[in-house]
């Protein structure tokens, strides 16, 4: 018999796979269809995780954790002597950030809601803040570098839930890319207009 923590893991791998497998849509995976998979009763996976959807949130938060901590911008972008000013390159990650969030749509949306509900040091969306704050490189204190990385992945998130409606709610179809990588340098320059006043360069 396995033990607990190699059972769990055996589920939560088991479960990714069917995510990966549905291209996100969640609502094709079945209780059944994870407990065959894995090898496990049904009751083990309720025992375990509480419920179908506690687990699919965990798998997720996993799936997108890792794409965070890999995620790599663009050569062009990332090269750390690029002449880019610090509202174009970072633009330019957040650009690139809402496109896996776009592509991704409903994972993206399991993963941003379940930070919403649990929000921590460790969540998908503090390393996505901590990311865009390295794409400031002047003269900014670190308290307005991370203040203006909150409110830019906070906008972004909020925005991307807006779904079907960001049109009528934002002025923006954020599912077209040229629209969204416009509400995206908006976005970049209101904020850079709050971040910088005459005490800082």
């Amino acid at each position: 018999m396995k033990d607990k923590t190699n059972l769990k893991e055996t589920i939560i791998h088991a479960t990714t796979e069917l995510i990966q497998e549905c291209n996100g849509d969640v609502n094709k995976i079945t209780l059944r269809k994870i407990s065959e998979r894995a090898g496990v009763g049904l009751g083990l996976i309720n025992y375990h995780f509480g419920s179908k959807e506690q687990l699919i949130v965990l798998c997720v938060q996993r799936i997108i954790n890792n794409v965070v901590m890999c995620f790599s911008p663009d050569k062009k972008i990332y090269d750390e002597k690029d002449e880019l000013e610090d509202k174009d390159r970072l633009a330019d990650w957040a650009k690139q950030v809402y496109d896996f969030l776009f592509e991704n749509y409903a994972i993206s949306s399991i993963s941003i809601l379940g930070d919403m509900q649990n929000y921590h040091v460790k969540s998908n969306s503090v390393y996505t803040q901590k990311g865009f704050s390295m794409a400031i490189q002047n003269d900014i204190s670190e308290e307005k570098k991370r203040l203006l990385a909150f409110m830019l992945t906070s906008s972004m998130q909020v925005a991307f839930l807006s779904g079907n409606a960001s049109k009528e709610i934002l002025g923006y179809d954020l599912r077209i890319k040229r629209e969204r990588d416009s509400f995206v340098e908006s976005l970049v320059e209101l904020l850079f207009i709050g971040a910088f006043d005459k005490t800082e360069k």
